[in-house]
């Protein structure tokens, strides 16, 4: 096996398990234990239960390598290979019974900054539709034995998605910025789970994909689904995707959502 397909098969293990125990979690009952940047931003106790696990099944699999997770940080490692982790995306669905929610784990070169690592394997698995997203870098993107390829033109108006910060002084330039794309949409989506909207975009059912403010561990696993897909993912002016901005589509619709946003 290569390097990539190794990795990759580790996500996808971890993943599964970490996503049986989130679901379990949820018919269980799911309490807040905190909110962080804003009363929306919340975190469950599931959360760090979720985390934990994946944290302690890497450590024990693969001892040098670095960790970023939402709920618990960075840690530099000494293999070169980061783990970047959402144990729960989609925290508010996950809270509400709402089963848009994933687990996202994904392994890049590099340090823990997606300006400067490379993606090598990524799993993007939601339980509650027991659906597993998988990729590595050079061998596809694949839900099951299904191989994913993004939509490469919609001639009718494209299905898009985006979301909104937890910062409600940005609320309005998320909206002017909605209404800017509309005109080139069929329609707009509001998933809730930034991984699950790129994973999405990668099967093909949605055309593209556009949000400010997200975090290295709301598109790791996800990005690379819509690479290894055939698509595009970046930010502003040739930037690469970030808190500033993600769009993610094939090429057509990419360049039609990136001369809007940044017209």
């Amino acid at each position: 096996m290569t390097r990539e397909a190794d990795l990759l098969e580790l996500a996808t293990d971890i993943a599964l398990e970490a996503g049986a125990l989130a679901k379990r979690r949820r018919a269980e009952g799911v309490s807040i234990a905190a909110t962080k940047s804003a009363i929306a931003d919340i975190v469950t106790d599931a959360d760090r239960e979720v985390e934990a696990l994946i944290r302690a099944r890497l450590a024990a699999a693969r001892p040098d390598d670095g960790f970023l997770g939402e709920e618990s940080g960075a840690e530099e490692g000494a293999s070169g290979i980061t783990w970047v982790v959402d144990p729960i995306d989609g925290t508010v669905n996950y809270a509400y019974g709402i089963p848009a929610y994933a687990v996202s784990i994904a392994a890049v070169e590099g340090p823990p900054h997606p300006q400067t690592w490379t993606a090598l394997a990524g799993a993007v698995f939601a339980p509650a539709m027991g659906e597993l997203f998988a990729a590595s870098r050079g061998d596809g993107a694949w839900l099951g034995d299904e191989r994913l390829h993004v939509n490469d033109e919609a001639p009718a108006g494209a299905l898009l998605a985006t979301g909104f910060g937890y910062d409600p002084a940005t609320h309005d330039g998320d909206l002017a910025r909605v209404r800017r794309v509309m005109p080139v949409a069929r329609d707009l989506r509001r998933i809730g789970a930034a991984s699950l909207d790129l994973a999405y975009v990668a099967a093909g059912r949605l055309d593209g994909y556009f949000e400010r403010g997200l975090n290295p561990w709301d598109h790791a696993a996800g990005a690379l689904l819509v690479i290894e897909a055939g698509g595009r993912v970046g930010g502003y002016r040739g930037a690469a995707a970030g808190s500033a901005m993600t769009i993610a589509a094939g090429d057509a619709v990419y360049r039609a959502i990136e001369e809007i946003i940044e017209g």
